[in-house]
């Protein structure tokens, strides 16, 4: 899967060194500022292309949000389209479009190139039968589809004002004539200027004109089979994996005049990084180690002969590509990991990280791991079952934290002010884990005064005989809390906690099973404080060691329901009674309350209206 190339690098002229697309920022170096030059490099590359199509498929196969989902397939983007060949004098040019419909409209060949430029040559468009010049233009890149388009002036804005700009001709195909010139991928309409596919729908004339140009220019211009072929084009690229820098994996390879790149043996890995004391890009663009000639010098594994080290190194994206699979067998000094320990470990259960690397960093741990999966190295095709990604934290105001900004927010501060476990508690409370949520130091205090709240409530256990617990409440937070750690919803866990502890403080007293359990639900969040609590208690082992609450299902539906009590229609009290409690029961109860009594005494009760469930309406005259 590794080749070179000669690719365009990005060269930041001040610190001398090689930039990856992501550390450039509007056509700067996003470290110092300086714009950054284009220069021409032979890379080392990874056919990341090859496994596109998998990439692609298998996300169907994998937890992951939708969202993420998204991002790898518009970041692989497949295209359905088709390729044509335009025969020439000298050579058949092949490009490929999305909109094969449009042939007739076609009036030149575009092939990737630095500046606009005339080729001198000419090829027959096999659809109009018509010489059209065949033109270079830096606008076509030489590394999608074929490196060449058929231009179509008439629907594409870039082709329109190629056209435009060089006086060729601009001819529209898709009707109705309202179609705007320039509009890059036209609407599915109906053809006209199209020879005897006129008036047919853009669909079904792709299938015609497929079978038009099959049949009589195979034959007229002795084609070897095919002149217009359905297939998938994809936007992903292959994967440059070189970097001039000193620090990264050296690159297993051996430069030799005389064989070529050749492996370095399985004896000699791992290559090191050799120890030196001045390892500052070079002015040449080569790599630091390019200088080391007691490294580089080595004979040829192959021939003997006197041959150099490759002195490019890996990016960190190679490393960060398998790391995983090493955390399945760490000291194993003889492989990467053994078999039984990854097929008792893969594929990652749950991976969570930040989405600034569900696109590109997942991709190519995805294809690392698919292509050790067909080599027979790791069990699974896929690294991990699930992934999910933690939003921002933003700096007061919502812009991103920032020190050249000055509204970096220093976590030692908020500690010695607030204390670690409030830190903790208003991280998981301030907002839904994937969102990008603001930093308020005013809204600490929130947190802050409901961990007050549990040290004093503390102060209302009691253990009295005729004392119950609560099991309806207590099996309920059991189950929210569990629920909302398992999908990562922790600022409604909290919020679930905080309605616990204000229906135990209007208790008179709470049993040690529910102040208990309301410990072992915190304990995550706020881990110094709960420790504190439950020490006190009278526990000798860590609250952390504890097995983890479990709620019973039986005990999630109150066997008590609340009745309002009416006088005529109007609220006079409320009482619980058990849901089995009959007619009869429930007007006497409702009649001899207090509350009640007094609105009845020297009154005939002229009727009584029973809703189940709800209310008991006493009518008097």
């Amino acid at each position: 899967l590794a080749y070179k190339s000669k690719q365009f690098i990005n060269w930041c002229p001040k610190d001398k060194i090689g930039l990856a697309n992501e550390e450039v920022v509007d056509g700067k170096c996003e470290r110092c500022g300086t714009p950054v030059e284009k220069r021409e490099k032979e890379q080392w590359m990874l056919a990341i292309t090859k496994y596109a199509q998998r990439l692609y498929d298998d996300l169907e196969t994998v937890d992951f949000p939708e969202r993420v989902k998204s991002q790898q397939r518009n970041w692989i983007g497949p295209s359905e389209g088709a390729l044509i060949k335009f025969a020439g004098e000298n050579e058949s040019i092949e490009v490929f479009t999305t909109r094969p419909d449009t042939i007739f409209g076609a009036t030149f060949i575009v092939r990737a190139g630095k500046e606009d430029k005339f080729t001198g040559q000419y090829v027959v468009n096999p659809a109009t039968k018509e010489k059209i010049p065949v033109w270079e233009a830096e606008y076509v890149y030489s590394d999608y589809g074929t490196g060449a388009i058929m231009g179509v002036p008439a629907h594409d804005e870039r082709d329109h004002a190629f056209a435009k700009k060089h006086g060729l001709p601009i001819v529209s195909v898709i009707s109705p004539s309202s179609v705007a010139v320039g509009v890059v991928n036209p609407p599915e309409r109906t053809l006209r200027n199209s020879n005897n596919f006129n008036g047919f729908d853009t669909k079904d004339a792709r299938k015609k004109i497929t079978k038009f140009l099959n049949g009589e220019w195979v034959t007229k211009f002795k084609l070897r089979d095919w002149i217009f072929s359905r297939v998938t084009k994809f936007k992903l690229r292959d994967w440059i994996f070189s970097r001039q820098r000193y620090w990264g994996e050296p690159i297993p390879v051996i430069l030799c005049a005389k064989c070529g790149a050749v492996p370095v043996p399985v004896a000699d890995l791992p290559v090191t990084l050799p120890d030196i004391g001045k390892y500052e890009p070079t002015d040449t663009g080569e790599s630091p180690l390019a200088n080391i000639d007691s490294w580089v010098n080595v004979k040829c594994p192959k021939c003997g002969g006197e041959a150099k080290r490759e002195t490019d190194t890996m990016p960190n994206w190679a490393g960060s590509s398998w790391y995983y699979l090493r955390y399945a067998d760490p000291r194993n000094d003889k492989d990467f990991a053994s078999k039984s320990a990854l097929k008792h470990w893969m594929p990652v259960d749950w991976y969570n990280g930040g989405m600034e690397h569900t696109t590109l960093h997942l991709l190519y741990s995805r294809f690392w791991n698919k292509f050790l999966f067909d080599i027979g190295l790791v069990p699974t095709s896929e690294p991990y079952k699930k992934r999910t990604s933690h939003g921002l934290i933003l700096a007061e105001g919502g812009v991103k934290m920032s020190k050249s900004l000055g509204n970096v927010v220093n976590p030692d501060t908020i500690v010695e002010m607030f204390g670690a476990d409030t830190l903790r508690l208003y991280e998981m409370f301030m907002g839904p884990f994937e969102q990008a949520i603001a930093w308020s130091e005013s809204s600490l205090v929130g947190p802050r005064r409901f961990l007050e709240r549990v040290w004093k409530l503390r102060e209302k256990i009691s253990d009295a005989k005729n004392l119950k617990t609560d099991e309806f409440s207590m099996n309920q937070v059991v189950k929210k809390v569990s629920d909302d750690i398992e999908t990562l919803g922790f600022n409604t866990a909290v919020s679930s906690l905080m309605i616990y502890v204000n229906e135990l403080e209007k208790k008179a007293e709470v049993t040690k099973t529910e102040y208990e359990t309301l410990l072992q639900l915190l304990a995550p969040f706020a881990p110094h404080i709960t420790e504190e609590l439950w020490s006190g208690l009278g526990h000798s082992a860590s609250i952390h060691s504890e097995p983890w609450p479990k709620y019973d299902e039986s005990k999630l539906e109150r066997n008590e329901v609340t009745y309002a009590v009416q006088v005529n229609g109007k609220v006079r009290a409320s009482f619980l009674a058990a849901k089995s409690m009959d007619r009869a029961e429930l007007e006497k109860k409702a009649q001899a309350l207090p509350e009640v009594a007094k609105w009845l005494s020297g009154k005939a009760v002229d009727k009584v209206i029973v809703i189940p469930g709800k209310v008991v309406n006493i009518v008097v005259s």
